[in-house]
């Protein structure tokens, strides 16, 4: 076990960039300190590519450090510029406060909030009560804006069509004055982002330095791709939700199986809390030898966003599916996989359907649309066509076919879209 959450994160490939390496190895290995990241609440729901700040707030816990989760719901307001090529959507103060509440609950899966242990702010508590003179004066007069058009969230901006507007431009003191706030009535020591962050991070670390003498610090992350240079989280379908509702926990778990071979060891380095010296034992590990590893990174990835039972459902229902599969128990022996019970009931996405109703009969492609496999009965009639479609493991060809009580097997039948895409329709059970 690393002695400090310094050597942890970056024996993990959590950290890029810092202030001072030292500096902060020695700060977190001798001292308790509270530490925040920020979120956007553009989303009621964070996805996969949130997880690499989340999961370093967790880790500090876990070293008993104070994490502090910031909401923007001030400069959500506003929009930050960073990584960004044109302005982002305004957002109502309603669909803010909606978006936090989703946030919060999902933050809380990784780090506890009870007795004082972590704290969950919103800016817009200090930043819209703010008044513009004051803020011009004593805060606008510590910024040079020579440098700050360096920085490249801005750079970024004023090189794209739509070039950066005077209210982008206020970003980075808004969040320097986070900082500044946070450094006085929760004495944080330590602010963390994302690589686009860097100079929003620096404003922070100076203006705390001009206006109270004081030094304070800022690591960055990595940019986090996959082995094919996608961005982490982004898929055919669109982003991998952390919300249960907008991308299923089956889904979830299939997506990490569907890890490639050269990111397995790096993402369960990430996205698990699996000790590092097992994970560095599967640096040698190749082609199907990482099969059973990927289940692991699957079940381990599953568990922490959606909960142990949720976790056993889908690796179940993966067995189902795809057959089973023993995992060695000297692959990765502190993962909890290896007290699977042969009981646990599966999560494949499933649809209830009166036993009247199927009776009577339901075109195919009915079926394929209503489920969500596909998401018109247009584009279920081309699966069909380019022969994609299955049911119960034998494909269809005819779009227009019946199904009803004669294809039930096992009181389920079983659609499938493509070769990984699984749905389960079952009777409706009468109370």
């Amino acid at each position: 076990m690393k002695t400090n959450v310094y050597e942890e994160l970056k024996a993990r490939g959590f950290i890029e960039k810092t202030t001072n390496d030292q500096e902060i190895s020695d700060l977190l290995s001798q001292n308790t300190i509270s530490c925040y990241i920020g979120f956007d609440p553009t989303a009621d729901s964070l996805h996969i590519g949130s997880l690499v700040p989340i999961m370093s707030l967790a880790h500090m816990q876990r070293f008993g450090h104070r994490p502090i989760a910031l909401v923007g719901g001030g400069t959500a307001l506003i929009g930050d510029p960073s990584g960004k090529t044109e302005m982002r959507k305004m957002l109502s103060e309603n669909d803010i406060e909606r978006n936090i509440s989703g946030i919060q609950h999902q933050l809380s899966r990784f780090i506890s909030f009870e007795d004082d242990k972590a704290c969950l702010v919103n800016n817009a508590q200090w930043l819209k009560s703010l008044e513009y003179i004051f803020f011009l004066r004593d805060i606008g007069q510590c910024f040079s804006v020579n440098r700050m058009l360096k920085a490249e969230s801005y750079r970024m901006r004023l090189e794209s069509d739509e070039g950066l507007n005077f209210i982008e431009f206020n970003y980075m003191l808004l969040q320097a004055y986070d900082f500044y706030h946070l450094y006085n009535k929760q004495n944080c020591v330590l602010q963390m982002g994302g690589s686009d962050q860097w100079g929003n991070i620096i404003a922070g670390i100076e203006l705390v330095r001009r206006k109270n003498s004081a030094s304070t610090y800022g690591i960055t992350f990595p940019l986090i791709t996959t082995a094919s240079g996608a961005k982490m989280g982004k898929t055919a379908k669109g982003a991998v939700w952390l919300d249960k509702n907008k991308t299923s926990p089956y889904d979830y778990y299939q997506f990490w199986v569907n890890t490639d071979d050269k990111d397995v060891v790096r993402f369960l380095k990430l996205f698990t809390f699996l000790p590092i010296d097992e994970i560095n034992l599967l640096k040698e590990l190749e082609a199907e030898a990482l099969n059973p590893v990927k289940v692991v990174l699957a079940y381990e990835a599953t568990m922490i966003v959606h909960g142990e039972t949720e976790s056993n459902k889908a690796f179940v229902a993966a067995q189902e599916m795809f057959g089973k599969r023993k995992i060695p128990q000297d692959i990765l022996p502190s993962s909890t996989i290896h007290n699977q019970k042969e009981s646990m009931t599966s999560n494949i996405p499933k649809t209830e359907i009166s036993k009247e109703r199927l009776e009577k009969g339901i075109l195919i492609f009915e079926l394929f649309s209503e489920t969500g496999l596909c998401t018109s009965k247009a584009e279920a009639k081309r699966l069909i066509k380019q022969g994609g479609a299955y049911i119960n493991d034998e494909r269809v060809s005819n779009s227009h076919m019946i199904i009803n009580m004669n294809f039930l097997k096992n009181e389920e039948v079983i659609l499938r879209a493509g070769k990984k895409k699984y749905h389960s329709i079952q009777l409706l059970k009468k109370n």
